[in-house]
């Protein structure tokens, strides 16, 4: 007979594993922070709001006044306004939202597959990205919320929470996408109308993606205006997928960037990232997971058909079905067939948290000296 106060401790302790974890990994990113401002002289804007985050500002200040910037959606600029008009500093907003939705999106895969994937997710090396005023947590949390919420029949919540993502990202749409999969078939059994009833209220997010392309075209006369600002600010523009790879092997070559050796070594990790998507989209394929592998597979065919492969280690984050996989195979009953293998897992896992303590310093030390970090 199944001991119900031994499962509810059990459940505690993985949750608190979980709250454990989330504090200790963004201990490491301030403590990080606090390092390079001492050893750099760096201050805090210095260090928090590069690249991206400027971009973000000025939406926020200005509107849409500058080039290329109809590139980002309007939604992370308008939170951001909005705090500030209460009287908020945007990097302090910009900070808090970060961190606040990395708890949320961390919670989120921890109802979605236990507190296995909830701790990976918090371990990738590109976390920092979490912390600063970028929207990788927000979307994240939007993102899992509403797979969470959908997999469980609530799919007016889960149309909330992909419109949110749809007005901070265009990953949004790639959302949209996979939960219609999803809609279509998580549910074999269900009839026709209740499928047609769940891709009904995917209209919503999809309304939010349509309202912004009727404004970028009431404003600059053009249906591609994004992808247009995409193309020519970040070399987005569309590529065969042959010709993007040999574009970003070149840029990984060492000696590519004598000015910049770091470059290099960040598109090798966006080759490596890419190889993860691939292989993560297999898998679920094999498995049948249909709507998981739309998810991760339209973004990794999105990122292989530009210039080359940008900005694929950022968007490993949004990855829910990986970490999914990652907590099953530390799950599977091999694991405990001796204690070889116990002890082999032990060591395992500490390499692995060793190894993603490492790299998300590395990452630190790119972002707050300011320099490219995907």
């Amino acid at each position: 007979m199944v001991d119900a106060a031994a499962v509810a401790s059990l459940s505690a302790d993985r949750a608190r594993l979980v709250v454990q974890v989330w504090l200790g990994s963004r201990l490491v990113l301030v403590l990080a922070a606090l390092w390079f401002a001492l050893t750099t002289g760096r201050t805090a804007t210095e260090m928090l709001a590069n690249w991206d985050v400027q971009h973000f500002f000025r939406i926020a200040e200005d509107g849409y006044a500058h080039a290329n910037d109809v590139a980002f959606f309007p939604g992370w600029p308008l939170l951001l306004r909005l705090f500030s008009s209460l009287g908020v500093p945007m990097l302090v907003a910009g900070v808090a939202l970060s961190v606040l939705g990395s708890a949320l999106a961390a919670w989120a895969l921890y109802r979605l597959g236990g507190a296995l994937p909830a701790v990976a997710w918090l371990l990738v090396p590109t976390t920092v990205f979490t912390l600063v005023p970028y929207t990788e947590s927000v979307v994240c949390a939007a993102a899992f919320w509403a797979w969470q919420k959908a997999s469980i029949g609530r799919w007016p919540a889960a149309a909330s929470l992909a419109a949110l993502a749809c007005s901070v990202r265009i990953s949004g749409l790639f959302l949209v996408v996979a939960l219609a999969v999803l809609a279509l078939t998580g549910d074999r059994a269900a009839a026709v109308r209740p499928r047609v009833i769940r891709l009904g209220w995917l209209l919503l997010p999809t309304a939010i993606i349509g309202a912004y392309v009727l404004y970028l075209y009431a404003t600059t006369g053009s249906w591609t205006a994004w992808y247009d600002a995409q193309a020519a600010g970040w070399s987005r523009g569309f590529t065969w997928p042959w010709v993007s790879f040999q574009h970003t092997l070149d840029a990984a070559m060492s000696g590519s960037y004598p000015d910049h050796p770091e470059w290099s070594l960040v598109f090798r990790a966006e080759l490596f990232s890419m190889l993860i998507g691939g292989l993560v989209t297999a898998i679920c394929l094999l498995r049948r997971r249909w709507a998981e592998a739309t998810w991760v597979g339209s973004q990794v065919l999105a990122f292989a058909t530009s210039y080359w492969f940008i900005s694929v280690n950022r968007a490993v984050l949004l990855w829910f079905p990986l970490f999914l996989l990652i907590g099953e195979l530390f799950r599977a009953r091999w694991w405990d067939a001796s204690p070889l293998r116990q002890g082999s897992r032990v060591l395992l896992i500490a390499g692995l948290v060793t190894g993603a303590t490492w790299t998300s310093w590395s990452w630190c030390w790119l972002f707050f000296t300011g320099r490219w970090a995907s």
